[in-house]
């Protein structure tokens, strides 16, 4: 006898087959904009989220354009694929912003929108417009699906529905851990027996320390990708604390080649001088102790592969409340645990022998080269000064940074890193983290052959001297140039690290020396004359100091492992300018794909929750152009975390009282159109804003009254605001010391 289904039923099985793949191939978190026709799939991701907390986290933004910032955030710093949800007509126009800065910036998000019925399209319904391919090329893919049903069949689309969406969202080149039936769902924190490491659902937060030792975020779980036939190396996806270990537990799962330990061994004795019995200790990969976690998360970790947004349209009838409970009598019938667990293929893949396969879901190409090619880029290189330019998506870790490092030592080649890259986390004469002057320079050591990882730096000074000295330019890119200077020579199909893991057998030669030395000496000399801003700050303890003098301060005291995400303007080229390797790990962040102003504050907050602490570096404008993001102040106030602290986002905002940055541009004149279309001060009085939003804040007229407020707000829960009042005109002026 057939089973018989009422619509709501069937509406119910439906989207929970859809969100519980999403789950197992990845997704962990969803954001949702409430609305009347998108209410079965909030309701999909509530329910869930209550069943299995441990799997999945659900956001709620009322503003759509706001929403779908927020989980671009959420993708930027997991590297996980984030599930928005909002109802139909121009709910959906809002993600568009989003929409086109993930695909620029290859952040996975999956768009899913409710939308009117084939029967409602056209007829002038409210609420109703035609919501196909409703952002064209932008997207990865779009997907209509059709109306719920809840045969068998229709649950096996569903899930071949999800499997193509999460696909689709991270690319071709990106590996996820594969998902294992969790165990049901406990309370807060749990301590292994094994290692004495926090574990749960909560670990992300509540492993984070701001210990000189420790990660400040950690995660679950990595992923293996296989770089060549004979070898498999972990790639994280989450910053996760895989290595990190009490010192007095036993050193489970220590490098190979690290020292014994046992009981009452000298080494005891020698870990507890390096570090407090409280604080892990970790190890490179050659087995030495180091003061860092080698996980901890440096950069973005979506930019390096070929992820992106996706639609995903569902059309759905009245009446649009589905019956979950129905839907689990519904789906015991047919021998599962629940609507959610109807249709699941057996992800716990098993060998003959019964041991468990780590098959993926995703399985990406080889990155390394054959070493055919490595020669031939070996012979371009020789006797040909080099070097490299790193932008965003060089690394996404401290360890891989460590790699790229190692590679450039090798070779001898300085490497030019843009902020965002990850490599000014290590403290090397190589990193060349001044380039921005040294390029504009005269006596600019020229380069015969760049390699560039990533999109191009921030630094207009670094492309303007390509372009006059056009070298041999090399582009390492999983999939495409993203070379608007038109000077690409080499294009290199792989990840940087493919790159610098492929079989390397040349070093860098004496002239190759001679290159990278003079590259060293003058970053030196630039790197005093950016130091002095911290003198000049503290020097006049007054309204006089530059925006350089606080940005120091503010990049002094950031906690190691913390995320500093930045506006765009000038916040991140005060971030380019006055950010010094200095060997502390920070994940630095900012939406570069469109170089906007639009919706940073919220996609700072999406970023905020993968760590204990982030900064936002801000000016008045982009705060402004996004202010009911601080609305998403209750939102993380809500979040249940066990017995973990509330993330702690301090927003430091730089207020010029307009859009200084044109000051610096071609536009920039006495005349009066200059300050009515494009300095435009806007007399905003933010920390009144902020109160109406329950922010605690605070503003300053000094770097000492800055340093002593963003200490206080340090470990805040929630969202918190600085104030720093700085002048309108002038900027030009204030940066030229430390730009020449």
């Amino acid at each position: 006898m057939p089973i018989t289904t009422t619509h709501q039923q069937d509406t119910a099985l439906f989207v929970a087959a859809f969100f519980d793949e999403m789950v197992r191939w990845g997704v962990c978190e969803v954001v949702v904009s409430p609305g009347s026709r998108s209410t079965a799939l909030a309701m999909a991701a509530y329910e869930l989220e209550q069943r299995r907390p441990q799997d999945l986290r659900v956001y709620v933004d009322i503003d759509e354009r706001g929403a779908a910032f927020l989980g671009l955030g959420l993708a930027k710093a997991s590297g996980r694929p984030v599930a928005l949800v909002c109802t139909s007509g121009t709910a959906l126009a809002n993600y568009y912003p989003a929409v086109i800065e993930a695909e620029t910036s290859r952040v996975p998000l999956i768009v899913l929108s409710g939308d009117r019925p084939p029967q409602l399209q056209g007829l002038g319904a409210p609420q109703t417009t035609d919501q196909l391919k409703a952002y064209g090329n932008h997207v990865r893919s779009f997907r209509a699906m059709p109306t719920p049903r809840g045969r068998d069949r229709d649950i096996a689309f569903a899930r071949q529905a999800a499997r193509e969406a999460v696909l689709a969202a991270l690319g071709p080149t990106a590996t996820l851990a594969p998902y294992r039936e969790s165990a049901p769902a406990k309370e807060g924190l749990r301590e292994s027996a094994t290692t004495g490491a926090l574990e749960g659902t909560d670990s992300a937060i509540a492993a984070a320390s701001l210990g000189k030792h420790a990660a400040v975020s950690a995660g679950s779980g990595a992923a293996a990708l296989p770089m060549d036939p004979a070898a498999t190396v972990a790639l994280p996806m989450d910053p996760a604390a895989t290595v990190a270990m009490p010192a007095n537990s036993a050193i489970a799962g220590a490098p190979a080649g690290a020292p014994a330990r046992d009981a009452a061994g000298d080494f005891a004795a020698a870990v507890a001088e390096e570090a407090d019995s409280s604080q892990p200790i970790f190890y490179n990969e050659a087995g030495d102790i180091v003061n860092y976690n080698p996980n901890l998360q440096v950069a973005s970790r979506a930019c390096m592969h070929l992820a992106g947004p996706v639609h995903v349209n569902f059309p759905f009838d009245a009446p649009l409340k589905p019956d979950f409970a129905g839907a689990d009598l519904q789906a015991m019938q047919r021998a599962a645990h629940d609507c959610f667990a109807l249709g699941a293929r057996n992800a716990s893949i098993a060998a003959k022998d019964g041991t468990l396969l780590d098959l993926g879901p995703l399985v990406g190409p080889a990155g390394t080269l054959p070493q055919a090619s490595i020669e031939s880029i070996e012979r371009l290189l020789w006797k040909r000064p080099c070097l490299v330019l790193a932008g965003e998506g060089s690394c996404e870790t401290v360890a891989e940074a460590e790699e790229i490092l190692a590679w450039a030592r090798k070779l001898s080649l300085p490497v030019l890193a843009d902020p965002l890259s990850g490599l000014r986390s290590i403290d090397d004469p190589l990193i060349i983290d001044n380039y921005d002057n040294l390029c504009a320079r005269a006596d600019c050591p020229v380069p015969e052959v760049v390699i560039r990882f990533g999109r191009y730096p921030v630094s207009k000074s670094a492309t303007a001297l390509l372009e006059r000295t056009r070298p041999v330019s090399l582009a390492v890119d999983i999939a495409e140039t993203r070379d608007f200077n038109a000077a690409t020579d080499v294009f290199v199909g792989t990840t940087p690290l493919g790159f610098v893991r492929s079989p390397w057998r040349a070093e860098g030669r004496k002239a190759q020396r001679r290159f990278a030395d003079a590259w060293v000496a003058l970053n030196d000399e630039a790197r005093l004359r950016i130091l002095a801003v911290e003198w000049d700050g503290v020097a006049t303890h007054d309204s006089e100091a530059t925006e350089g003098a606080y940005v120091r301060s503010l990049l002094e005291l950031a906690p190691e492992g913390s995320c500093l995400f930045s506006a765009n303007s000038m916040s991140i080229r005060a971030v380019d300018t006055f950010y010094v390797k200095d060997g502390k790990p920070l994940a630095v962040m900012a939406n570069r794909g469109q170089n906007g102003i639009d919706g940073v504050v919220s996609t700072a907050v999406g970023a905020a929750q993968h760590f204990a602490q982030t900064t936002f570096l801000t000016g008045d404008f982009t705060l402004l152009h996004d202010l009911s993001g601080l609305a998403l102040q209750r939102e993380m106030l809500l979040q249940r975390r066990g017995s973990a602290e509330t993330p702690s986002l301090v927003i430091v905002l730089l207020n010029n009282n307009g859009g200084a940055i044109f000051d610096m541009l071609p536009q920039a004149s006495a005349d009066p159109y200059f300050e009515r279309l494009f300095l435009a001060p806007q007399d905003v009085r933010f920390t009144e804003a902020a109160a109406a939003f329950g922010i605690p804040s605070a503003s300053v007229h000094t770097v000492g009254a800055f340093r002593s407020a963003y200490e206080q707000f340090l470990g805040t829960p929630g969202i918190s605001l600085i104030e720093v009042a700085l002048p309108l005109r002038g900027v030009r002026d204030r940066y030229a010391p430390y730009q020449r």
